[in-house]
Formats: structure tokens, C-alpha cells, sequence
């Protein structure tokens, strides 16, 4: 069975002009890829400025990649705002971090969702496309009478559920999340993850799930992928990557949630700042903050492989795999 979303080789750099007037590279995104089936959840972790948001943001086509290729579907995704463009993100919608903001607060909520309806004319009729609208306003739990307030009259988590009945009434195959829940308080965030797990199962729909927090990402997610400055250095499943987690960013990353969930892993304080994307350390890039490093890992920068557990992993102190090891 194929992949519904195939990402290889991916990067996005940014020309910036220093001080001293010389020309470098920003390296936001370098190298990453991952593969994400119909029906599925992958997790994408880590620091803010680890180029979690733009790696979303070139799956959507909203970016051009400066390097790598993306295929959703079998067909290939660029940014151009063609026609083709506009026909792939009808199957492939974003709910963004902050809905009030993505929200227009001229209009009504129901207007706004029926509007993608009416952009890809999907439905001719105006009375079916209000009717569709309010099927789906209904199934992310919203009542029928608050089709026609403002944003600025609904709750934040009301907001969140517009936006995504606005995404899902397209019926797509993928839909990233870019921090959905970080702007909500606890119980509401909680109401918003149970949610979207019931409407994956009810429509099959994919998600690349973007978040900071590692235990909601544990709870949504079926892959969990941890970027580090731009690069994807562990990537396996949620239980795996809590229980044992392999590279030591990882560690740091897991010791930092509540005990009750980290068990009896000691809290790992990192020393220093991610360091300049602009100006990368020569091999390993988190050899500067990590408490293991050894020379080798200042000198050559690991590849994520295949571990010994059959995770991937990008750190020369992590036991490859027999065959990787092998071949090696």
C-alpha cells in the first residue's frame, strides 16, 4: 500500500545579509523526510525555530522547497499557484494555531464555511452547500444557532472547532495541524484532541500533527518524528520514543514532562541555546548542548538510520541496526 504523502530530501533556506555585510544561508529546513499513510497521525516535535511550521507550510505548497520533493496522492506538490495548485489543497487543509486570527471577523462562522464550497464548486446549490456546512458545524459538536455569530462572539475553543469544520467540509485526505491546541487552556485543549481523533476515525482523514507538547503528541499520534535545527533526529512510535528514547535531545525532551508520565527518568536540564541556523556547528549539530558528545560527533554529522529497535535515528552513540551496521 503506498504512502498518501511522501516527503524526501526536503530543505528550505533563507538568503539573510549579516552585520558585516556578507551573504549566508539560513538553513530552516534540512533534509528531512517522512512518509504518512491514509488514515494516520504523525507527530512532528520539538524547540520553537526547529522548523516544525515551515516543513508544514511546504507540504501545503504554501513555500517553495529549495530542495527535496513532496507527493501527495502519487502526484507531485509544488508552490505555484496554478490550477493544479489550487485542485491539491482542496484535499490537503490546514488548521492553524490561532483561529481567531485565521478567522474573518467581518463574517459570520457559518458563511466562512460554507465558503470553500463555493470556491472549488463543489456544490451548485446554494441551499445544499448550507446544509453540508451544517452537517459538518454539527459533527465538530457546534449548535445550529451559532451558524450565524461573529467570531469575536464564540469561545476560543467554539473558534477552533469552526476552523476546523471550515477544513474538513472540503472532505481532504491530509490535514496539518500547526499547534491547534497551543492558544486553548487545558480542558478545552483536551475536548479538541478527543475530538479530532473522533472525526479521523469517522472520516479517515490523515493528520501531521505540529506541537510542542509531548504528551498530547503521545496521546494523537500513531508516528512521532523530533526535529532538531531544521533536521529530523529520532522518528518512531509515541510508547517507544517515551519509554526508551534513543538521542539525547530526545531524552532532554521527554525528562521534561511531569513525572507521572516520565516515570523514574531524571529531569535533563540542556546548558546553552540551540545554536545559529545561520552559522551550523560542524558535524552533530547538538554536540554544543549534549552531555554524551564524543569527538566523533563534533567532526561528522550522523545520518538518520534504522536503530538496533528498528526506530531511526541520527546520532552515532545509538547502536545502528545489524544490517545498517553490516553495510556500513
Amino acid at each position: 500500500m503506498s504512502a498518501l504523502l511522501e516527503v524526501r530530501d526536503l530543505a528550505r533556506q533563507y538568503p539573510v545579509a549579516l552585520a558585516d555585510g556578507r551573504r549566508r544561508l539560513l538553513h530552516a529546513v534540512d533534509g528531512v523526510s517522512f512518509s504518512l499513510m491514509g488514515g494516520r497521525t504523525l507527530g512532528i516535535v520539538g524547540e520553537s525555530g526547529c522548523g516544525k511550521s515551515t516543513t508544514a507550510k511546504l507540504v501545503l505548497g504554501l513555500l517553495p522547497a529549495t530542495r527535496g520533493t513532496i507527493r501527495f496522492e502519487g502526484g507531485p506538490v509544488g508552490a505555484q499557484r496554478d490550477r493544479a495548485w489550487r485542485a491539491l489543497r482542496q484535499r490537503m487543509q490546514m488548521v492553524p494555531q490561532d483561529p481567531l486570527a485565521a478567522l474573518d471577523r467581518r463574517l459570520p462562522v457559518g458563511d466562512q464555511v460554507v465558503e470553500p464550497l463555493a470556491i472549488h464548486a463543489l456544490e451548485v446549490n446554494v441551499e445544499a452547500r448550507r446544509e453540508k456546512a451544517l452537517a459538518l458545524f454539527e459533527a465538530v459538536g457546534l449548535r445550529r444557532d451559532l451558524f450565524a455569530r461573529y467570531p469575536h462572539e464564540l469561545s476560543g475553543g467554539q473558534r477552533q472547532r469552526v476552523v476546523l469544520a471550515r477544513a474538513l467540509v472540503l472532505n481532504p485526505g491530509l490535514l496539518v495541524c500547526d499547534e491547534p491546541i497551543s492558544a486553548l487552556d487545558v480542558s478545552v485543549a483536551a475536548q479538541v484532541i478527543n475530538l479530532l481523533q473522533d472525526l479521523q476515525a469517522r472520516f479517515g482523514t490523515a493528520y501531521l500533527f505540529i506541537s510542542h507538547d509531548l504528551k498530547v503528541v503521545r496521546q494523537i499520534a500513531d508516528e512521532v518524528a523530533v526535529m532538531y535545527l531544521g533536521r529530523i533526529v529520532e522518528q518512531g512510535p509515541p510508547e517507544a520514543l517515551f519509554h526508551a528514547p534513543a538521542h539525547p535531545y530526545t531524552q532532554a525532551l521527554v525528562s521534561a514532562v511531569p513525572k507521572a508520565l516520565r516515570g523514574t527518568r531524571e529531569r535533563i536540564i540542556l546548558q546553552g541555546d540551540p545554536p545559529n541556523p545561520v552559522d551550523r556547528p560542524a558535524g552533530c549539530a547538538f554536540h554544543p548542548r549534549c552531555p554524551r558528545a564524543v569527538a566523533r560527533c563534533r567532526e561528522e554529522q550522523p545520518a538518520l538510520r534504522p536503530s538496533a529497535d528498528g526506530r531511526l535515528a541520527a546520532c552515532h552513540l545509538v547502536p545502528a541496526a545489524p544490517a545498517v551496521a553490516a553495510a556500513a
